[in-house]
């Protein structure tokens, strides 16, 4: 059974790592065999990490990614905690079940339909809001042209997608409260936001600890495939990551050995902040891997 997950796992990741060489060489793509030039091409050292922290872009992007990740982070951890705690106290069970499922259904959706669909909304000519803000009399917004407003469109628009599925962990870690403990609550007069208060928040934290601690290690993934969909020039200032600057540095720009040095050393800061994670949620919550 694990066979075809290995095989897969081989292909696309452990192979690939063969290129990693090009980050030490001015890869010359046509050179030596046609694709197999890294055998052939000139050994240049640390150069390739010399260069992207000379362009004037990369320190711009390392700054948009950590704001715009801690950002994601930080207010993803928020919102499906309160989210969590107020569907606990409905006590209508085809409501609250109805509502789980509503807010859980984006997470299925790639952000190429979710990008598609923000774009139509947000269109500063033809989408919904704007027809709103013009017929109160205010002047139509370009939410994804303009610097002040991509970066709140972004975070708004992936905690939409994401919190419905982590609100189901928080309320999982809910239903293993004692119940003992909320009669106990009800007989000494505990209101439900002393009870909430008092006992469902301490008894989840151990889990909030877990899941922000897990969380660090995505500090440096602000979400490339989002903001690929939704972003365009205007809006590098605020919106470009390290991600999208690869992406235009290897793809687009064919300066294969330069992004393959971006995409390392993203890959080695991300290394060890997943490892200082892992450490800190078995330090505060003892939790392992294996």
């Amino acid at each position: 059974m694990i066979f075809p997950s290995f095989i897969f796992a081989l292909i696309f990741s452990y192979f690939p790592m063969v290129g990693i060489v090009l980050a030490f060489q001015k890869f010359v793509r046509l050179k030596g065999k046609g694709l197999m030039g890294f055998f052939h091409s000139k050994w240049v050292g640390f150069d390739n990490f010399e260069y992207i922290f000379m362009m004037p872009d990369t320190m711009l992007a390392i700054q948009n990614t950590l704001i715009i990740a801690s950002i994601k982070i930080v207010v993803g951890l928020i919102v499906p905690i309160t989210i969590a705690l107020l569907l606990n106290e409905v006590r209508n069970a085809l409501i609250k079940r109805g509502i789980q499922t509503l807010i859980y259904l984006p997470h299925f959706l790639s952000w190429i339909i979710l990008g598609g669909i923000l774009i139509d909304i947000l269109s500063p000519e033809s989408g919904i809001v704007n027809q709103v803000i013009k017929s109160l009399g205010f002047e139509p917004i370009f939410f994804l042209g303009s610097n002040d407003w991509f970066r709140p469109v972004l975070i708004i628009s992936d905690v939409w997608k994401e919190f419905g599925f982590s609100t189901i962990v928080y309320l999982a870690a809910i239903t293993s409260v004692n119940p003992s403990l909320y009669e106990a609550a009800v007989i000494d007069g505990a209101t439900r936001w002393q009870q909430t208060r008092h006992i469902t928040v301490p008894s989840i934290f151990p889990i909030v600890i877990l899941m922000m601690t897990l969380s660090l290690g995505n500090v440096l993934n602000a979400g490339f495939d989002q903001i690929f969909t939704l972003y365009n020039a205007t809006v590098y200032e605020t919106g470009d990551i390290l991600d999208t600057l690869v992406y235009r540095t290897g793809i687009v720009n064919a300066q294969y050995s330069v992004a393959t040095a971006m995409g390392l050393f993203k890959s080695v800061v991300s290394l060890l902040l997943i490892s200082i994670s892992y450490w800190l949620a078995y330090r505060l919550s003892n939790y392992r891997i294996f």
